[in-house]
Parts: C-alpha cells; sequence; structure tokens
C-alpha cells in the first residue's frame, strides 16, 4: 500500500499511517449525558480490521493568527481542510474498493457523535495506533513535525496493512502550557494513557461552551471555535518558527 501512500501525500496529505484497530471500536452507547446534536438511535458502522490515518497540517499564517482569538480566516481554513480531508478519504476508499478490498471512508457525513462528542472510531484512535502522533493533555492529537496544528480523517478497510510503530512514550508528561493556556480550564492537566477516557484529561463541554462564547464575539459565528491550545503548544511553536516543511 504504499502506492496509496504516496499518492494521498501528492494530493495533499501532510502525514499518513497505517493502523491495526480491531478491538479498539467502541458501541454506541446513549444512557449517558448527551449534547443536543448527538445520535438519539443507535447506529454502528463496519468494524474492519484496519484504519488508514490521514493528516493535513493548518497553514502557519494562519495558527499565527489566532494568538488573539479565532479569525474568520481560521473559520474558513477550517472547513477547506475538512472538504479536502473528505476528498482524500473518498480517494482512499475507491483506490481500496478498486483493489477488492472493502473500505470505509470516514468523512464529515459519514462520522456520526453519540454521547459527548463521541464516535465509534475516533480519527485520533486511527492517528495513535498508525503511529503519527500521541494524546496531548489538551486531548488532540500531537505530532512531531507540526504539533497540533493539523486536521484529521480516516478509512477503515480489510485490507491488510503493514503498521507503524505507536509512539511509546507521551512527551507531555511535564509539560502544562495548553492546560494554562485552556481560556474555559477545560484541561486537567492529566497525562493521557492507553485506554484512559477523554473526559479523565479534558472536559468537552467545558471547551464547547467557552469556545462558542468567543467565537461569537470574535467573529460573530455560533461555532465551536478557540485554537488557543493548538497555537499555545510547543511542538506547535517549533513547526511555526521553522522552516518550510
Amino acid at each position: 500500500m504504499e502506492q496509496l501512500k504516496k499518492n494521498l501525500l501528492k494530493m495533499g496529505a501532510s502525514l499518513v499511517g497505517f493502523a491495526k484497530v480491531d478491538g479498539l471500536y467502541k458501541k454506541c452507547e446513549l444512557s449517558t449525558l448527551a449534547t443536543q446534536d448527538s445520535e438519539k438511535e443507535y447506529f454502528t458502522i463496519p468494524e474492519l480490521p484496519f484504519g488508514i490515518s490521514i493528516a493535513i497540517k493548518i497553514p502557519r499564517d494562519i495558527v499565527k493568527g489566532i494568538s488573539g482569538g479565532p479569525t474568520i480566516d481560521y473559520y474558513n481554513t477550517y472547513y477547506n481542510l475538512n472538504e479536502k480531508l473528505d476528498s482524500l478519504a473518498l480517494y482512499c476508499e475507491q483506490y481500496l474498493t478498486s483493489k477488492g478490498y472493502k473500505a470505509y471512508a470516514q468523512t464529515v457525513e459519514s462520522t456520526k457523535e453519540y454521547g459527548i462528542f463521541q464516535t465509534i472510531m475516533p480519527h485520533k484512535t486511527v492517528a495513535v495506533n498508525a503511529g503519527i502522533g500521541w494524546i496531548g493533555k489538551s486531548a488532540l492529537l500531537v505530532t512531531e513535525e507540526f504539533g497540533s496544528a493539523i486536521r484529521l480523517t480516516s478509512v477503515l478497510t480489510n485490507a491488510a496493512l503493514t503498521t507503524s510503530d505507536k509512539v511509546k512514550e507521551v512527551p507531555c508528561l511535564n509539560c502544562d502550557v495548553c492546560t494554562n493556556a485552556c481560556p474555559a480550564g477545560a484541561i486537567s492537566g492529566k497525562v493521557w494513557e492507553k485506554d484512559s477516557d477523554r473526559d479523565h484529561i479534558f472536559d468537552a463541554l467545558k471547551c464547547r461552551k467557552t469556545a462558542r462564547k468567543i467565537a461569537a464575539a470574535a467573529i460573530n459565528k455560533e461555532i465551536t471555535l478557540c485554537g488557543k491550545c493548538i497555537e499555545a503548544c510547543p511542538y506547535t511553536k517549533r513547526y511555526l518558527n521553522a522552516g518550510n516543511l
């Protein structure tokens, strides 16, 4: 599948990784606290054994521009990158099915949420197991190359992929930059561990409430868009201050 990876990178992906994900699928749980937008009926997705993680970096100038809060450029880039990721995921799905494999592109349209912004197979789960990065204290995926200044998608498949090694240690242990930078106080400062629940380290509802207030004041948009933890991350800063990647 190296040709597929090369094709995705040529088409605009910044990072591509292959993961083994069988046994990592969650079940849609409707008995817990949920947002108004969450699904109200049980749903499933194909539980295929492998996943392809696709990431696109957020341009440096866009990330630098949100140091004082979200901007219209950041808002537009957010949606433009989601559309680009969808097109890459659909291409990947079509490529795999043309080779006789099963594949399921987790596009914006096909990815459903239950509870508090939960999905059956999170993009971040695929990315971590593909060796693309690790989960930071902000509950975001952090990468060596771009910090957390990325957008993600994933494709599930039964193609037997050669998988990458996962990051063995979480470098965020002694770092509290994102914790201190979060205007909502939504980041607990605890370190993510394998099989730990997201809510153990991050309060998604608190983040949503504050981010929506910030976005409404800054760009007059009712959307969960802040980006402070992305911009503040030392690994993101390293990307912003580096030469062209």
